[in-house]
């Protein structure tokens, strides 16, 4: 049942649209190249050059690992966990790169875990832990650096739903947990949520790959009225997965769906419109809830179209949250509040929408969450190695005990200790 319409929202939200359809373009073009000031000094991280501060030797795999399997299906360069091969494509050619894995402060494995795809496009979770065991196995049996620290020294990109726990549902990815061969090492994820066990501590958070060229090529012109309130497209259920219905985004989307899909106020569908970049930059607040994990490309996307986003995903870990403003840029509800979006949006005073609007408009914010090719300074490759820089140095804990076992090579689910 859709929740009764108020005129008062209605005429708020009206107000808002007219104002801000006529501030939109000049002040916004004026404000495109501003420094942020916002949370952590987050202009000077996002501004950081990692050359110089770190080297990464980059392992050569079998060809199986990556190669391989990127030439059986070359949709893995289009879905959004292609980071993990842009990533590698990037170090290849990098200035951080070194040859001699005597002066490396990071070890880098190069496998792709989620290009191996069902015929719908999805990766295949119970042969992701054995390729990147194998991979694994592979490295220590064939270099000493794994060995003298059992991967602590080691990052691996897992851009997986629930990053090294491989799965797409929340309940079997728990049930998995993090590889125990990945335990020591620094994971590189999609998936951020606290207090999860898919969150493994000292993780950098990661954006989804969303396309930097099919973006680009959906701009409009920047002065055009944002005339859509609340924008949303995508599921509201999942049935298929999910047959009752209450699991799936916690019951976040369905309520979505079921107070505001008769709200004027709310441009809400499942449908998948040609025009849907178009529309995002028409809209003032993009919906970004969570789905079977907490992130999605919407968030991405809104980002780039300067479109607010609403993150709706409690407990979420928001990709570089140590460089890019999250609470400047972004409007946070909770989950069990979904009920109240109408008055929630229509309350933001004007000027705190137009603020929003103006850090959107920022060119660094936009880069730092796009994985570009070629690449471009401060993008979501160097927001990566930041992130790995400023672990460093290592701990003396990092280098083991000649003799010393930390990792159980044995410890797993069955399916997964299988060879690949």
């Amino acid at each position: 049942m859709a929740r009764e319409r108020r005129p008062w929202a209605a005429a708020a939200a009206a107000a808002v649209l007219l104002v801000v359809s006529c501030v939109a373009a000049a002040p916004l073009q004026q404000h495109k190249h501003d420094r942020i000031s916002g949370n952590n000094a987050a202009g000077g991280v996002l501004d950081d050059d990692p050359v110089g501060k770190l080297k990464v030797f980059v392992y050569e795999m079998p060809r199986k690992y990556n190669h391989n399997l990127l030439a059986k299906d070359s949709r893995c360069l289009s879905h959004m966990f292609a980071a993990e091969i842009f990533m590698h494509q990037f170090l290849l050619s990098s200035a951080v790169r070194t040859l001699d894995p005597e002066e490396a402060d990071w070890f880098y494995t190069p496998v792709y875990t989620t290009c191996d795809l069902t015929p719908q496009g999805f990766p295949l979770p119970f042969r992701a832990p054995r390729i990147m065991r194998s991979a694994i196995k592979y490295v220590a049996a064939t270099w000493p650096f794994w060995n003298r620290t059992e991967g602590a020294d080691h990052f691996f990109l897992t851009p997986h739903d629930f990053g090294a726990c491989f799965h797409y549902q929340e309940e079997r990815a728990m049930e998995r947990g993090i590889l125990p061969l990945l335990r020591r090492a620094t994971l590189v994820q999609t998936f951020g949520q606290r207090n999860h066990v898919c969150l493994q501590d000292g993780s950098i958070t990661i954006p989804p790959y969303a396309n930097p060229h099919k973006m680009q090529a959906h701009l409009i012109n920047p002065g055009t009225p944002r005339s859509i309130f609340v924008y949303f497209r995508g599921l509201f259920y999942d049935m298929g997965n999910d047959p009752e219905g209450g699991y799936y985004a916690r019951g976040a989307r369905a309520s979505v769906w079921e107070n505001f899909k008769d709200n004027p106020l709310f441009d809400i569908s499942t449908e998948h419109p040609s025009t849907y970049y178009e529309d995002m930059q028409r809209a003032i607040f993009c919906l970004c809830p969570l789905g079977w994990a907490p992130w999605s490309p919407r968030l991405v996307e809104a980002v780039v179209f300067g479109c607010i986003p609403v993150i709706i995903a409690d407990d979420i870990v928001l990709p570089f949250s140590d460089a890019i403003p999250w609470d400047d840029i972004s409007v946070f509800v909770a989950e069990k509040d979904v009920p109240r979006l109408d008055s929630i949006l229509t309350s933001i005073p004007l000027d705190d929408i137009i603020r929003r609007q103006r850090l959107l408009a920022t060119d660094s914010v936009k880069q730092a969450l796009l994985f570009h090719q070629p690449t471009r300074p401060g993008d979501a490759f160097h927001q990566i190695l930041n992130g790995l820089a400023r672990k460093l140095p290592h701990g003396k804990g990092v280098f083991l005990q000649p003799g010393e076992k930390v990792l159980d090579w044995n410890a797993g689910l069955e399916n997964d200790l299988k060879p690949w």
